[in-house]
């Protein structure tokens, strides 16, 4: 590989990984606007496995916009990332794929009563990205949730 490749490799995969953390903040942020810009135009989103949805990424923000509203505080927590680009003749070609692990604390609307989270899930994302005239874009997101956390609440409070 010559040296203009192997930069070229590390502008992109610095870019999936810009676009995997954008995509956290618009979610955490309730920014819907900046979650649909993410996308490329064919882009698509699947959250049923945490009993959510799936469809484009237009419909997917608006049903986020809606559910998230029970969650005023949320934070994505998107770790162990591994990015695997297709190549063409041995350089970087136009789709990569990205499998990482979540972790997201939650609160549900109205609980003022704690700093501790209501509700906490895990899982797994896989992301699929295309690169496009815009820069890389996201084609695919599927959430694989493995396990969620509701903490109990005290005696006194039953």
């Amino acid at each position: 590989m010559t040296q203009r490749v192997e930069l070229a490799t590390v502008l992109d995969r610095l870019a999936v990984d810009d676009l995997v953390t954008d995509y956290a903040a618009a979610v955490d942020d309730g920014d819907w606007a900046a979650y649909r810009t993410l996308f490329a135009p064919d882009g698509r989103a699947d959250y049923r496995s945490a009993g959510g949805v799936e469809g484009s990424a237009e419909e997917i923000a608006r049903w986020l916009a809606s559910t998230m509203e029970l969650f005023p505080m949320r934070q994505h927590l998107i770790v162990n990332r591994r990015v695997c680009f297709d190549s063409v003749d041995r350089e970087i070609g136009d789709t990569a794929r990205v499998r990482a692990d979540y972790i997201n604390p939650m609160r549900f609307t109205g609980d003022a009563s704690s700093a501790a989270p209501d509700f906490v899930c895990g899982g797994r994302y896989a992301f699929l990205f295309v690169r496009t005239h815009g820069g890389w874009r996201l084609r695919g997101v599927t959430v694989r949730e493995k396990w969620r956390r509701m903490p109990q609440r005290a005696a006194a409070d039953a």
